[in-house]
């Protein structure tokens, strides 16, 4: 039951939420990047368990493109912070490595997905 759990890409979605969110609590972001980032960064491993639970292929494949996109999504949100000084290089590479990883595992399950 609840198989999405034993994923990789899923165990990886959650961490990067964790950072994620551990981010914007030790930042200064507006209000509406906080709300942004946050609900990003969640949708990417809710998108993959609201996935994993569908029967059409078609379907799994579409939630996975969701996950991806928000990954894509935190990214330019926390290139703009970067731009604008309010995270570091380092934090932002950091991240960028996790959504990098979290980005070709999605590419790959949604590429086997469309064959």
């Amino acid at each position: 039951m609840f198989e999405f759990r034993k994923l990789d890409v899923y165990s990886k979605a959650k961490v990067f939420h964790h950072d994620c969110r551990s981010l914007i609590l030790g930042t200064n972001f507006d209000r509406y990047v906080i709300d942004q980032l946050g609900r990003a960064s969640f949708s990417v491993p809710l998108n993959i368990a609201e996935g994993s639970g569908k029967f059409s292929i078609a379907d799994r494949r579409n939630f996975f493109v969701i996950s991806r996109a928000s990954v894509f999504e935190c990214v330019a949100i926390l290139d703009i912070q970067n731009d604008h000084g309010k995270i570091t290089q380092d934090e932002f590479d950091g991240l960028c490595l996790k959504a990098d990883e979290l980005s070709r595992m999605l590419y790959m399950m949604i590429k086997n997905l469309s064959s």
